[in-house]
This record gives structure tokens, C-alpha cells and sequence, in this order.
């Protein structure tokens, strides 16, 4: 009896076993499943060192819903073209709208929303602190693709304003967000660049209204080069996390040059971080400590205490508006990009110097309330920026320039990144537009990509899959 026991013993360790590593949660990793051209004949040309059709900033160029995934972009005839497919199918379907890029201008970028109150598709398109021009579907398009007509009609016509509402002469930077109760909110930078304030819209299924500016372009900032008194903040992102938190991370741009060790670097300096609990009306920094009121006297401001989560002087060529997420557990996480110290101290073309010597870092709050930042040891090669994605098990993935993934998984604290996939067969030019939907509807990471051509070439744009852990 006794050796029986010790048999029945082993065997319930041994079979225990297993049963703890099938438990165990997957790591990173990719499997691309191929990928489908939607214009043979993009616009091409390079401005700012980007694309209109594939700016990392973009939100969105590409998204899924409810089985079918759409996409924006300007063909070789400078006209603005709109494409749905089923999730698994390998061709599109485009309408192309009448109206065409007005100049040659990467900023001018073509951005998706969705309103699920109403099931419309909304885009706003063709910006560079100017007017937009902005387009409304009919309602419930959304809602049953599968026995709606895909035709320039149901888009509606190009309006110059928000179904009447202006907000703005000097608009750039249209970010859609939607809300957990299915309201649309459009996010956007009244002014220019070095001297501009965030904005927000909101659309409830039957019209706009602006909720008012929420940061300021005031202040005075000092480095040890010199001060400026005029500024932007860039935003990485504006996203609802699964309890209703809206968060954002960003950057400063000063407008005076004289805070840079050498002029050919770039103003951009720190990483801060904000989140609002009221649907973006008020905003408080990681303390909690109430920092602004959207469409009050008090709004953001340089000069509030308590915004920084990773300090960096202007003499690094910090990337503005690169990317974040926010895990199942709500906390934030962003992929920020400079040019280490290790290389110098002061960077004199940010162009070059982040080709030479840029890297990305994974920036995130961990359960403690702490900020960990840890370097994904993989050059950029490119002075563009790198786009974040968390699959559904919390894992890290860096999509680099030129379409590259590295990955790391939440088990090891996101200390373990690695190369997963190198992308040499895709022959794209630099940034990607990634589907932030698509990973939470069927776990496969989508993006838009163009390949490089030279001068106004035009040049196919595509859009590759990839599965990620079941």
C-alpha cells in the first residue's frame, strides 16, 4: 500500500505539472498571414520626412468594426478614397470622394471615427492649421455592412465644418475618440506648431458640440540654453481605457529655439502624462491633483506642477506624437524616442542624429503607481516614430519604422524585448498606421503601410496581418 501511495503521488505531481505551464500566459509573438494591396497608384511624395497616407499620428487611417475593416488614403489623382473588406478577405472595396489634397503636405492626413449610437462612419481629412474638410455617412452604415450598398452616396457630401460648427480657422491633428457610451469625440490643436492648444469635440448621434480648448500655450520654460514663453503640447494619444478613463500622454514643443544647445536640433522636451474621469471636461495630473477645466480659464500649462513623468531637456530630439495604450488593468503605457546621452549630449540635426543613434523606450505605470521605463534594444534606423500595441494578454509590441515588431512580455515587467519581426520583404517607406480596434476584435495586428518610392512616385499602399497569441 505504501508503495502504491507513492506511485499515485508522483503521478498527481506529474500530471500537475503540465497543467501549470498549460496555464501559463504566452509571451509575445507574431505570425504574419499575409498581405492585401489597396492602391497600386498612392500618392508619394516626402514632406516633414512623412507621408500623408502613413503618419504615425493618425487616429485613425485604419479601423475594424463589427467584422469589416476600413481605411482612408489619397491616390495618385490627389483624390481622398475610402475602403472596406470583410475581416479575412484579400480584396477592398473604395469609394472615391470628389474632394482632393490641397497641397503637398504630410500633415494633411485622413482620419477615421465612429459613432456607435448612430452606426456612422465620420472623417475629417486635409489639415495643416487651416480649415479641415469633413464628411458624415448615413446612419447605421456600420451597423449591417454586409447589406449596405458601399457607394459614394452614403458617405454624404464634403462639408468645410462639423455639420455648421466651425471650432476653428488654424485646425491640425484630428484624433477620433469614442467613448464608452458610444458618443464620438474629436480631439484636434486650435493654432500652430510651437504656439497651439488642444482642443475637444463631441458628437452625441445628432450634432456637434465644442467642449472648448484644455491646454495652454502659455508660460515661461527655462533650460540651461535659454527660455521660451510660447509652446505646443503634442499628444502621443487620447484613449479610454475599460473603465472609462481617458489618457494622454505627450510632449512640449517651445517655439523659441534658444532652449537647444544647437539649432538643428528640435524644441520637443519631457514626457508628461494626464487622464480625466469625466469624459475629458476636467484633467488631473498622475497625483490626481485637478489641472484643468475643457473650456475654463484654467486649462494645462507648462508651469503646473506634478505632469512629468520622464524629464528631458531639448537637446535630445525627442519624437512628439508617437504612441500609448492602456493595459486590461487600465494602466497607461507609451513608446517615446530620443537620442540617448550615451551618444552625446547634444543633438545638431535631429534628422540625422535620430538615424544614427535614435532608440525607442517603453514607458508605463506599474501596479504600484511607480513609472518604468526600459529601452527596446533595437535601432531605429529612421528618425520616424514607433507605434505601441497590448495584445489580450497584456504583452508589449513596438511596430518600428519600416514596419519592424519587437515585442516583450508582461511576465518578465516588459524587460525581455526582442526583434519578432524584421520586415525586409515589405519594402516600406517609414511610419506605419496601425488598426488599434482590429487587435481587440479578432487578435491580429493590422497596419497600413507604403512602399518606398523617389521623388512623386506613386507607389503601392497595403495593409499586413499578423496573429498574435490565442
Amino acid at each position: 500500500m505504501r508503495r502504491r501511495t507513492v506511485l499515485a503521488s508522483a503521478l498527481a505531481a506529474a500530471v500537475a505539472v503540465p497543467a501549470t505551464a498549460r496555464a501559463a500566459t504566452p509571451g509575445p509573438s507574431v505570425t504574419a498571414s499575409g498581405t492585401t494591396l489597396l492602391d497600386a497608384q498612392a500618392i508619394y511624395f516626402v514632406s516633414y520626412d512623412g507621408l500623408v497616407n502613413n503618419n504615425a499620428f493618425q487616429k485613425n487611417g485604419l479601423l475594424t468594426y463589427k467584422g469589416y475593416q476600413y481605411a482612408a488614403w489619397y491616390t495618385a489623382t490627389r483624390n481622398a478614397v475610402v475602403a472596406r473588406r470583410a475581416l479575412g478577405a484579400t480584396g477592398w472595396s473604395t469609394i472615391t470622394l470628389s474632394h482632393q489634397l490641397k497641397s503637398d503636405d504630410s500633415h494633411n492626413v485622413i482620419s477615421l471615427g465612429v459613432s456607435r449610437t448612430d452606426g456612422r462612419l465620420h472623417l475629417n481629412m486635409d489639415s495643416h492649421s487651416d480649415g479641415f474638410f469633413y464628411v458624415k455617412s448615413v446612419a447605421g452604415l456600420l451597423d449591417n455592412p454586409a447589406s449596405t450598398a458601399w457607394t459614394a452616396a452614403v458617405l454624404g457630401s464634403v462639408q468645410t465644418t462639423l455639420d455648421g460648427l466651425a471650432l476653428t480657422s488654424q485646425f491640425t491633428y484630428p484624433q477620433f475618440i469614442a467613448t464608452p457610451e458610444g458618443r464620438l469625440q474629436l480631439g484636434y490643436r486650435v493654432g500652430v506648431s510651437g504656439n497651439g492648444r488642444n482642443a475637444l469635440a463631441e458628437y452625441d448621434g445628432s450634432a456637434w458640440q465644442a467642449l472648448g480648448e484644455w491646454t495652454s500655450a502659455t508660460g515661461t520654460y527655462t533650460s540651461e540654453h535659454g527660455s521660451s514663453t510660447a509652446r505646443n503640447m503634442y499628444l502621443h494619444g487620447i484613449d479610454y481605457d475599460t473603465g472609462g478613463r481617458l489618457h494622454s500622454f505627450f510632449t512640449w514643443r517651445e517655439q523659441n529655439s534658444a532652449v537647444m544647445c544647437n539649432s538643428g536640433g528640435i524644441t520637443n522636451h519631457d514626457t508628461g502624462y494626464v487622464y480625466s474621469t469625466d469624459r475629458g471636461r476636467t484633467w488631473r495630473n498622475d497625483a490626481g491633483t485637478l489641472v484643468a477645466t475643457t473650456g475654463g480659464s484654467d486649462v494645462v500649462a507648462v508651469t503646473d506642477s506634478g505632469l512629468v513623468v520622464d524629464a528631458l531637456n531639448p537637446d535630445h530630439s525627442l519624437m512628439n506624437q508617437e504612441s500609448q495604450a492602456t493595459d486590461s488593468a487600465g494602466l497607461p503605457h507609451a513608446i517615446i524616442s530620443y537620442v540617448p546621452g550615451r551618444f552625446g549630449q547634444c543633438t545638431t540635426n535631429y534628422v540625422t542624429d535620430r538615424t544614427a543613434n535614435g532608440r525607442a523606450f517603453h514607458l508605463r505605470k506599474n501596479a504600484s503607481g511607480g513609472w518604468q521605463k526600459t529601452e527596446i534594444p533595437v535601432a531605429l534606423n529612421s528618425s520616424q516614430r514607433t507605434k505601441l500595441v497590448l495584445d489580450k494578454y497584456d504583452n508589449a509590441y513596438a511596430v518600428l519604422p519600416y514596419g519592424r515588431i519587437a515585442g516583450a512580455s508582461r511576465s518578465s515587467g516588459y524587460t525581455d524585448w526582442t526583434l519578432l519581426y524584421d520586415a525586409a520583404a515589405l519594402n516600406a517607406f517609414g511610419e506605419v498606421v496601425i488598426d488599434e480596434w482590429r487587435v481587440k476584435a479578432d487578435n491580429v495586428l493590422s497596419f497600413m503601410y507604403q512602399e518606398k518610392s523617389s521623388g512623386t512616385t506613386p507607389s503601392a499602399l497595403r495593409v499586413a496581418d499578423f496573429a498574435l497569441p490565442a
